[in-house]
């Protein structure tokens, strides 16, 4: 049996899944704003088996510069503890993918809070298909160039006003419980941060991950 464990801590909120060949086992989600470290380790540690998988999936990014740091820590340090495959995915890519599965066809514009009042922005086509990479850009920028017939995120609703323009508005946030909408083309071998602009602050310690490795 093929086990994924789903990690996403890359935003304002952090969750986590356990899949089975693309099914669902269990998983846990919490809008939280900060303290992904404290969080992270017991969600995991609350999954069946402890959330033990032979591959690991984990939001690189981008997002919280220390929450995309704790989510690759923890990733890294239990394949290691577990000998398992680790692979990346986009914060934003998620998003879309989750906006697809609800709102059906039609191109999608993900945007995300950023750092320091901007925004991280990408489009991607009604297949799936990323558009344009991530940028980090102002609300008046973002919506300058926004022509998407839907747009999500956890701006999304903020966009839609400053564009003034017909569509759907999605507010949305990553969540590992739907980490099988993403095309395997979507994930990353070797993934290391996708920041989406410098750091703002000096790094706490990483996380302990005594309990969950045994």
């Amino acid at each position: 049996m093929t086990r994924t464990l789903a990690i996403d801590c890359a935003t304002e909120a952090c969750s986590v899944a356990l899949f089975d060949e693309g099914n669902l086992i269990a998983g846990n989600w919490r809008a939280i704003g900060r303290g992904h470290a404290e969080q992270l380790v017991p969600m995991i540690a609350s999954l069946p088996e402890r959330g033990r998988a032979s591959r690991i999936a984990v939001d690189i990014g981008p997002g919280s510069f220390t929450g995309i740091r704790v989510g690759l820590a923890a990733a890294k340090a239990l394949a290691l503890a577990w000998n398992a495959e680790v692979v990346g995915y986009g914060a934003l890519a998620l998003v879309a993918a989750m906006a697809r599965a609800r709102a059906g066809v039609g191109s999608i514009e993900v945007a995300m809070t950023g750092g320091h009042g901007e925004w991280f922005v990408q489009r991607f086509a009604a297949d799936g298909a990323a558009l344009t990479y991530p940028a980090s850009l102002s609300p008046e920028q973002a919506a300058a160039q926004s022509a998407a017939a839907i747009v999500c995120g956890s701006q999304a609703e903020a966009l839609q006003g400053l564009r003034g323009a017909n569509g759907e508005a999605l507010a949305l946030l990553p969540d590992a419980r739907q980490f099988a909408l993403l095309d395997t083309s979507a994930l990353i071998a070797d993934p290391h941060p996708a920041y989406g602009r410098g750091p703002d602050a000096r790094l706490p310690a990483s996380p302990m991950l005594s309990g969950v490795a045994a």
